[in-house]
């Protein structure tokens, strides 16, 4: 189904990687309640891939009326970030591994693109997925000044792996990575690993659609031929 051109595969790593969407859910939610404002759980999801200062500013504009402060920024993440930490560990999903294999076997590269800068998780990778991505080759939300669904995360991806947006295929969970990817001109997976509608995903520009990525795995192999 894809070009034989293709180099690597971009994969977001909350939700994608790890199982780790319902914790980063329920840390904005509880950190936003303690604060006085309002972030639903499944609102969470929808901004998923978004930088923690674009979170945090999209809920002051809508209560406030205002940008947070710096500090107010620096000081609400500092908590949500201590409250996921206090979290069990998140699990990798089912699937990422033996995808992973399966990529590896192929000669493919593959990279992660996150809008998350949770160094806890982000050193779990290695961990959990040994050998398998290269730090030089991360896009965490330390190198981007837009977030999700801006394209920068996934345009400097391609910059990193001196690709062409041809070569490379993105996996994303969240509607605003998908748009990212899609805005990007890469061919972009969407696996429905959320409590969202699978049509948000179609609706953000995902070229595919997977309910799982064990699923996604399993179907590897006629994507890519």
């Amino acid at each position: 189904m894809l070009q034989k051109k293709l180099k690597a595969v971009l994969f977001d790593m909350d939700g994608v990687l790890f199982n780790s969407m319902p914790y980063h859910a329920e840390a904005w939610h509880q950190v936003m309640k303690a604060h006085g404002f309002t972030l639903s759980r499944e609102e969470a999801y929808m901004h998923e891939g978004r930088t923690g200062a674009a979170t945090i500013n999209i809920v002051f504009r809508r209560e406030l009326g205002r940008e947070a402060t710096q500090e107010e920024i620096h000081n609400i993440y500092q908590e949500k970030s201590r409250l996921f930490s206090s979290y069990t560990e998140a699990d990798p999903m089912p699937g990422a591994w033996e995808l992973l294999q399966k990529i590896k076997a192929e000669g493919l590269t593959p990279m992660v693109v996150t809008g998350s800068g949770q160094r806890s998780l982000i050193d779990k990778l290695e961990h959990h997925f040994p050998s398998i991505f290269r730090k030089e080759l991360m896009v965490t939300a330390f190198d981007v000044k837009y977030g999700k669904p801006h394209p920068e995360p996934y345009l400097m991806a391609l910059k990193k792996g001196n690709l062409q947006a041809d070569e490379a295929v993105v996996v994303e969970n969240a509607p605003l990575g998908v748009e990212a990817g899609h805005k990007a001109g890469i061919f972009t997976i969407a696996v429905n690993t959320g409590p969202l509608d699978g049509q948000v995903l179609l609706d953000a520009g995902a070229n595919l659609l997977f309910p799982s990525m064990q699923a996604l795995c399993d179907n590897w192999e006629q994507i890519i031929r």
